[in-house]
Protein backbone atom coordinates (compact mmCIF):
# COMPACT_ATOMS: atom_id res chain seq x y z
CA UNK A 1 0.00 0.00 0.00
CA UNK A 2 3.03 2.28 -0.15
CA UNK A 3 3.36 2.74 3.64
CA UNK A 4 5.25 0.88 6.35
CA UNK A 5 6.30 1.63 9.89
CA UNK A 6 9.91 1.35 10.93
CA UNK A 7 9.14 0.17 14.47
CA UNK A 8 9.95 -3.45 15.14
CA UNK A 9 6.90 -5.71 15.24
CA UNK A 10 8.03 -7.41 18.43
CA UNK A 11 8.31 -4.08 20.25
CA UNK A 12 4.83 -3.10 19.15
CA UNK A 13 3.25 -6.34 20.27
CA UNK A 14 5.10 -6.31 23.61
CA UNK A 15 3.85 -2.80 24.24
CA UNK A 16 0.29 -3.76 23.38
CA UNK A 17 0.40 -6.95 25.44
CA UNK A 18 1.73 -5.05 28.45
CA UNK A 19 -1.21 -2.67 28.17
CA UNK A 20 -3.54 -5.66 28.43
CA UNK A 21 -2.17 -6.76 31.82
CA UNK A 22 -1.97 -3.82 34.27
CA UNK A 23 -0.01 -4.10 37.50
CA UNK A 24 -1.70 -5.45 40.62
CA UNK A 25 -1.60 -2.04 42.28
CA UNK A 26 -3.68 -0.50 39.53
CA UNK A 27 -6.00 -3.46 39.01
CA UNK A 28 -8.14 -2.84 42.08
CA UNK A 29 -8.48 0.83 41.23
CA UNK A 30 -9.82 0.11 37.77
CA UNK A 31 -12.04 -2.87 38.60
CA UNK A 32 -15.08 -0.76 39.40
CA UNK A 33 -14.76 1.27 36.22
CA UNK A 34 -14.17 -1.62 33.82
CA UNK A 35 -16.88 -3.81 35.34
CA UNK A 36 -19.58 -1.32 34.43
CA UNK A 37 -18.47 -0.86 30.84
CA UNK A 38 -16.32 -3.19 28.78
CA UNK A 39 -14.81 -1.62 25.69
CA UNK A 40 -13.27 -3.82 23.02
CA UNK A 41 -10.42 -1.89 21.46
CA UNK A 42 -6.94 -2.58 20.09
CA UNK A 43 -5.47 -1.53 23.44
CA UNK A 44 -7.32 -4.05 25.63
CA UNK A 45 -7.92 -6.95 23.24
CA UNK A 46 -5.81 -10.08 22.99
CA UNK A 47 -3.21 -8.76 20.58
CA UNK A 48 -1.18 -11.95 20.24
CA UNK A 49 -3.99 -13.16 17.97
CA UNK A 50 -3.32 -10.21 15.68
CA UNK A 51 0.20 -11.45 15.02
CA UNK A 52 -1.28 -14.33 13.01
CA UNK A 53 -1.30 -13.69 9.27
CA UNK A 54 -4.37 -15.89 8.83
CA UNK A 55 -6.38 -13.86 11.33
CA UNK A 56 -5.12 -10.60 9.85
CA UNK A 57 -6.25 -11.70 6.39
CA UNK A 58 -9.72 -12.49 7.71
CA UNK A 59 -9.94 -9.02 9.22
CA UNK A 60 -8.37 -7.12 6.32
CA UNK A 61 -10.65 -8.86 3.82
CA UNK A 62 -13.48 -6.71 5.19
CA UNK A 63 -11.68 -3.37 5.10
CA UNK A 64 -12.22 -0.66 2.47
CA UNK A 65 -9.24 0.93 0.74
CA UNK A 66 -8.70 3.83 3.23
CA UNK A 67 -8.73 1.52 6.27
CA UNK A 68 -6.52 -1.03 4.53
CA UNK A 69 -3.99 1.74 3.85
CA UNK A 70 -4.03 2.72 7.52
CA UNK A 71 -3.58 -0.89 8.60
CA UNK A 72 -0.51 -1.19 6.37
CA UNK A 73 1.15 1.58 8.41
CA UNK A 74 0.86 -0.17 11.80
CA UNK A 75 3.92 -2.44 11.51
CA UNK A 76 5.86 -4.53 9.04
CA UNK A 77 3.73 -7.64 9.64
CA UNK A 78 0.49 -5.80 8.99
CA UNK A 79 2.02 -4.09 5.98
CA UNK A 80 3.09 -7.42 4.49
CA UNK A 81 -0.48 -8.71 4.75
CA UNK A 82 -2.31 -5.52 3.78
CA UNK A 83 -0.04 -5.04 0.74
CA UNK A 84 -0.64 -8.47 -0.76
CA UNK A 85 -1.88 -8.09 -4.33
CA UNK A 86 -5.05 -10.12 -3.91
CA UNK A 87 -5.89 -8.10 -0.79
CA UNK A 88 -5.53 -4.66 -2.35
CA UNK A 89 -7.21 -5.79 -5.57
CA UNK A 90 -10.26 -7.01 -3.68
CA UNK A 91 -10.56 -3.74 -1.76
CA UNK A 92 -9.99 -1.71 -4.94
CA UNK A 93 -12.69 -3.42 -7.03
CA UNK A 94 -15.29 -4.08 -4.31
CA UNK A 95 -17.10 -0.68 -4.20
CA UNK A 96 -17.59 -0.63 -7.96
CA UNK A 97 -18.24 -4.38 -8.45
CA UNK A 98 -15.40 -4.62 -10.94
CA UNK A 99 -14.43 -8.01 -12.29
CA UNK A 100 -10.64 -7.53 -12.18
CA UNK A 101 -7.72 -5.10 -12.31
CA UNK A 102 -4.85 -5.91 -14.67
CA UNK A 103 -1.36 -4.44 -14.36
CA UNK A 104 1.04 -3.35 -11.63
CA UNK A 105 1.26 0.31 -10.59
CA UNK A 106 4.61 2.04 -10.34
CA UNK A 107 3.74 3.44 -6.94
CA UNK A 108 2.09 1.53 -4.11
CA UNK A 109 0.13 4.69 -3.33
CA UNK A 110 -1.98 3.98 -6.42
CA UNK A 111 -4.05 1.57 -4.32
CA UNK A 112 -4.85 4.17 -1.66
CA UNK A 113 -7.49 5.86 -3.80
CA UNK A 114 -10.24 4.05 -5.69
CA UNK A 115 -12.54 7.01 -6.23
CA UNK A 116 -14.40 7.33 -9.52
CA UNK A 117 -11.81 9.85 -10.72
CA UNK A 118 -9.24 7.05 -10.79
CA UNK A 119 -11.03 5.39 -13.73
CA UNK A 120 -11.42 6.38 -17.38
CA UNK A 121 -12.74 4.95 -20.65
CA UNK A 122 -10.34 4.60 -23.56
CA UNK A 123 -11.84 6.06 -26.74
CA UNK A 124 -10.02 5.39 -30.01
CA UNK A 125 -10.10 8.55 -32.14
CA UNK A 126 -11.93 8.15 -35.47
CA UNK A 127 -12.63 10.54 -38.32
CA UNK A 128 -15.17 13.18 -37.34
CA UNK A 129 -14.62 12.93 -33.58
CA UNK A 130 -14.56 16.17 -31.63
CA UNK A 131 -14.20 16.85 -27.95
CA UNK A 132 -17.74 18.22 -27.87
CA UNK A 133 -19.23 15.17 -29.62
CA UNK A 134 -17.41 12.83 -27.25
CA UNK A 135 -18.66 14.83 -24.25
CA UNK A 136 -22.23 14.33 -25.48
CA UNK A 137 -21.66 10.64 -26.26
CA UNK A 138 -20.28 9.83 -22.81
CA UNK A 139 -22.40 12.36 -20.86
CA UNK A 140 -19.44 14.25 -19.42
CA UNK A 141 -18.21 17.84 -19.50
CA UNK A 142 -15.89 19.10 -22.25
CA UNK A 143 -13.56 20.64 -19.67
CA UNK A 144 -13.33 17.33 -17.79
CA UNK A 145 -12.09 15.59 -20.94
CA UNK A 146 -9.56 18.34 -21.61
CA UNK A 147 -8.34 18.35 -18.03
CA UNK A 148 -7.83 14.58 -17.91
CA UNK A 149 -5.96 14.54 -21.22
CA UNK A 150 -3.98 17.77 -20.66
CA UNK A 151 -5.48 19.45 -23.72
CA UNK A 152 -5.12 23.20 -24.11
CA UNK A 153 -7.57 23.37 -27.04
CA UNK A 154 -9.98 21.22 -29.02
CA UNK A 155 -7.40 20.89 -31.80
CA UNK A 156 -5.24 18.65 -29.62
CA UNK A 157 -7.49 15.75 -30.49
CA UNK A 158 -6.08 15.49 -34.01
CA UNK A 159 -2.56 14.56 -32.87
CA UNK A 160 -3.66 11.64 -30.73
CA UNK A 161 -4.74 8.06 -31.21
CA UNK A 162 -7.10 8.04 -28.25
CA UNK A 163 -8.63 10.13 -25.50
CA UNK A 164 -9.32 9.11 -21.94
CA UNK A 165 -12.94 9.83 -21.05
CA UNK A 166 -13.87 10.48 -17.40
CA UNK A 167 -16.57 8.21 -16.02
CA UNK A 168 -19.76 9.89 -14.87
CA UNK A 169 -21.90 6.78 -14.28
CA UNK A 170 -20.40 4.22 -11.88
CA UNK A 171 -22.66 1.50 -13.31
CA UNK A 172 -20.25 1.38 -16.26
CA UNK A 173 -17.72 -0.32 -13.98
CA UNK A 174 -19.93 -3.25 -12.96
CA UNK A 175 -18.43 -6.61 -14.04
CA UNK A 176 -15.75 -4.87 -16.10
CA UNK A 177 -11.96 -5.34 -16.23
CA UNK A 178 -9.72 -2.27 -16.03
CA UNK A 179 -6.05 -1.94 -16.97
CA UNK A 180 -3.58 0.10 -14.92
CA UNK A 181 -1.67 2.41 -17.26
CA UNK A 182 0.57 5.43 -17.22
CA UNK A 183 -0.96 7.46 -20.03
CA UNK A 184 1.54 9.57 -21.97
CA UNK A 185 -0.85 12.54 -22.20
CA UNK A 186 -2.64 12.35 -18.86
CA UNK A 187 0.81 11.86 -17.28
CA UNK A 188 -0.58 9.86 -14.39
CA UNK A 189 -1.67 6.36 -13.48
CA UNK A 190 -5.20 5.56 -14.59
CA UNK A 191 -7.43 2.48 -14.36
CA UNK A 192 -8.55 2.28 -18.00
CA UNK A 193 -11.60 0.52 -19.42
CA UNK A 194 -11.59 -0.69 -23.02
CA UNK A 195 -14.47 -1.80 -25.28
CA UNK A 196 -15.15 -5.49 -24.59
CA UNK A 197 -12.36 -5.31 -21.97
CA UNK A 198 -9.75 -5.89 -24.70
CA UNK A 199 -6.97 -3.27 -24.94
CA UNK A 200 -5.75 -2.33 -28.41
CA UNK A 201 -2.10 -3.41 -28.28
CA UNK A 202 -1.32 -1.93 -31.68
CA UNK A 203 -1.47 1.64 -30.45
CA UNK A 204 1.51 3.69 -29.31
CA UNK A 205 0.20 4.46 -25.84
CA UNK A 206 0.17 0.75 -24.92
CA UNK A 207 3.96 0.74 -24.86
CA UNK A 208 3.63 3.07 -21.89
CA UNK A 209 1.53 0.63 -19.86
CA UNK A 210 2.12 0.96 -16.14
CA UNK A 211 3.83 -2.41 -15.89
CA UNK A 212 6.78 -1.10 -17.89
CA UNK A 213 9.84 -0.50 -15.73
CA UNK A 214 11.29 1.64 -18.49
CA UNK A 215 8.42 4.13 -18.10
CA UNK A 216 9.11 4.33 -14.39
CA UNK A 217 12.76 5.15 -14.95
CA UNK A 218 12.00 7.77 -17.60
CA UNK A 219 9.47 9.61 -15.46
CA UNK A 220 11.68 9.58 -12.38
CA UNK A 221 14.68 10.71 -14.39
CA UNK A 222 12.63 13.58 -15.79
CA UNK A 223 11.52 14.60 -12.29
CA UNK A 224 15.10 14.36 -11.07
CA UNK A 225 16.34 16.72 -13.80
CA UNK A 226 13.48 19.17 -13.30
CA UNK A 227 13.90 19.33 -9.54
CA UNK A 228 17.72 19.09 -9.54
CA UNK A 229 17.55 16.45 -6.80
CA UNK A 230 18.73 12.90 -6.21
CA UNK A 231 16.82 9.70 -7.02
CA UNK A 232 15.46 9.24 -3.49
CA UNK A 233 13.97 12.74 -3.38
CA UNK A 234 12.39 12.36 -6.81
CA UNK A 235 10.96 8.97 -5.78
CA UNK A 236 9.50 10.50 -2.61
CA UNK A 237 7.62 13.28 -4.39
CA UNK A 238 6.49 10.84 -7.10
CA UNK A 239 5.02 8.63 -4.38
CA UNK A 240 3.22 11.35 -2.41
CA UNK A 241 1.77 12.72 -5.66
CA UNK A 242 0.21 9.32 -6.46
CA UNK A 243 2.15 8.93 -9.70
CA UNK A 244 1.34 12.39 -11.09
CA UNK A 245 4.59 14.11 -12.22
CA UNK A 246 3.00 17.57 -12.35
CA UNK A 247 1.61 17.23 -8.85
CA UNK A 248 4.99 15.95 -7.66
CA UNK A 249 6.78 19.00 -9.06
CA UNK A 250 4.11 21.33 -7.64
CA UNK A 251 4.54 19.82 -4.16
CA UNK A 252 8.32 20.09 -4.46
CA UNK A 253 8.03 23.76 -5.45
CA UNK A 254 5.67 24.43 -2.54
CA UNK A 255 8.13 22.86 -0.11
CA UNK A 256 10.98 24.95 -1.51
CA UNK A 257 8.89 28.11 -1.09
CA UNK A 258 8.05 27.20 2.48
CA UNK A 259 11.72 26.56 3.29
CA UNK A 260 12.68 29.91 1.79
CA UNK A 261 10.02 31.78 3.75
CA UNK A 262 10.96 29.99 6.96
CA UNK A 263 14.58 30.96 6.46
CA UNK A 264 13.71 34.63 5.98
CA UNK A 265 11.16 34.99 8.74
Amino acid sequence: MGCCCDEDDGDIFRHLMNSNFPSSSSTSATTTTTSSCTVISPMNSYFSALSSTDILRLIFDNLPIPDLARASCVCRLWNSVASQRDMVTRAFVAPWKLNDVVGNPLSGSFWRDNSLAKFAVSHHITRGDTVASLAVKYSVQVMDIKRLNNMMSDHGIYSRERLLIPISNPDILINRTCFIELDVYAKREVAVLYPNDLPDRRTAYVSNRISSEESNKKVLESLKRSMHVDNETAQYYWSVANGDPRAAFAQFSADLKWDWQAGHS
